[in-house]
């Protein structure tokens, strides 16, 4: 990796951070100016925002004939989100966990990954 790589990577990062921050900003006053809860905002809005480069990856290879690659990234973009950005928020702030989602979500998430397991390996859906 050369040097002009490491300072495009560090100016990215920056640029990443103060357009992250910008965009709460903006929902967090439009929500205001909207008389909307911030929560609506943030399930709608920013949600959309966080997902649409999985939405442009997912349309790009559908279109270009590459299922595998759209679910790929679907996939690894959930693994990514509750793995690594969940445990890390808990790691620096301890979550707790209501016992409702232990007895009944958690084994609904996984039934759900079994079932798209067994889809999978038999090559579609229909």
């Amino acid at each position: 990796m050369n040097s002009d790589s490491i300072g495009f990577l560090i100016l990215g990062m920056i640029i990443l951070i103060i357009g992250a921050e910008l965009f709460v900003r903006g929902a967090s006053k439009m929500a205001a100016i909207l008389g909307i809860s911030p929560l609506v905002v943030g399930l709608t809005v920013v949600a959309f925002g966080t997902s649409s480069p999985e939405i442009a990856v997912g349309l790009q290879a559908s279109l270009a004939g590459n299922p595998g690659v759209a679910i790929g990234n679907v996939i690894g973009s959930n693994i990514t989100n509750v793995l690594l950005i969940l445990g890390l928020s808990a790691v620096i702030i301890p979550l707790t966990v209501a016992s409702r989602l232990i007895r009944f979500d958690v084994p609904i998430m996984i039934g759900v990954s079994i079932l798209f397991l067994i889809f999978s390996l038999s090559g579609g859906i229909g």
